[in-house]
């Protein structure tokens, strides 16, 4: 894939995805998100990837909407008038300028079968905020500044981000900080469970790696992607009884696959060697996603 707003980096079996915009401090476009959205959907037949970085070139990660843009500056048709009716199909072409571009990003690392790491360079503000809460873990950089600031424009958070963030941080912490619309600095950004933890600016993208690699090394390709998901759309369901029957079926097949030889690497105390991919799942998969 040929891209001109991001960049890819394997090594390893990590993909690290920088945002590559350093002029602009990468702020985000529609062809960023198209960038975003391809490489998100990709990334989950492409079994030489164990887990995803997205770091920003230069001293920002992403210092959200490029404003300067022409017209509507989220792309959108303000000659349209569309009901919440006309949101039901979202693949429908006519909701193109419709649909939040934000949102198309999230929803495409939320199917993501491999874990997602925010390695956060600079400054996270607006959609550079938000596409984060998406991710796995958040690791900030000192010079690192995050920012929902959407009431300081007149706008609502996007991306997703009402589902993700009051998840993270819980529900009051969640409506303090959008209506504050503070730019939280790396340390406060940690105290309020944003992030994970912060580092030094030549430390961020080793210690990203560094739990990429304690997530992802000798681990089933499978059940990374099974957890994952199990995690976040069980724990979204009104009744574990819908948790029973999805992890029912997961162990199900992973004792058939990947869980077989895990037993016998440990009663033979041995590393294990899986062999699934995460490219094909187990049959009952595609009709619960």
């Amino acid at each position: 894939m040929q891209f001109t707003t991001i960049r890819h980096e394997v090594e390893d079996g990590i993909l690290t995805v920088v945002l590559d915009r350093p002029e602009k401090l990468n702020a985000f476009t529609v062809e960023m998100a198209d960038e975003l959205e391809r490489t998100f959907v990709a990334v989950n037949d492409d079994d030489s990837v164990r887990a995803v970085i997205v770091t920003g070139e230069g001293r920002a990660f992403c210092a959200g909407m490029d404003l300067s843009s022409e017209g509507n500056v989220f792309g959108l048709d303000g000659s349209k008038t569309p009901s919440l009716g006309d949101m039901a199909d979202l693949d429908e072409p006519e909701l193109r300028r419709v649909r939040d571009t934000g949102g198309r990003v999230t929803l495409a690392i939320y199917q993501c079968r491999k874990p997602v790491i925010a390695a956060i360079n600079g400054a996270a503000v607006g959609i550079g905020a938000t596409m984060t809460l998406a991710m796995d873990a958040r690791l900030m950089s000192t010079q690192a500044r995050f920012g929902l600031a959407f009431g300081r424009l007149g706008i609502v958070p996007e991306a997703c981000s009402t589902w993700f963030l009051p998840r993270i941080v819980g529900m009051p912490t969640a409506l303090d900080l959008v209506y504050r619309a503070d730019i939280l600095d790396p340390d406060t950004t940690c105290e309020t469970g944003l992030a994970q933890a912060v580092y030094e600016p030549d430390a961020l993208l080793t210690e990203a790696r560094a739990l990429a690699n304690s997530w992802t090394r000798e681990r089933s390709p499978v059940s990374v992607a099974l957890m994952r998901q199990m995690l976040y759309r069980n724990s979204a369901a009104p009744h574990p009884v819908e948790a029973h029957r999805v992890d029912s079926l997961a162990m199900f097949y992973t004792s058939l696959g990947d869980g077989d030889e895990g037993v016998h690497a440990f009663l033979e105390k041995r590393e294990p060697r899986f062999n699934g991919q995460a490219s094909e799942m187990p049959p009952f998969y595609q009709e619960w996603i």
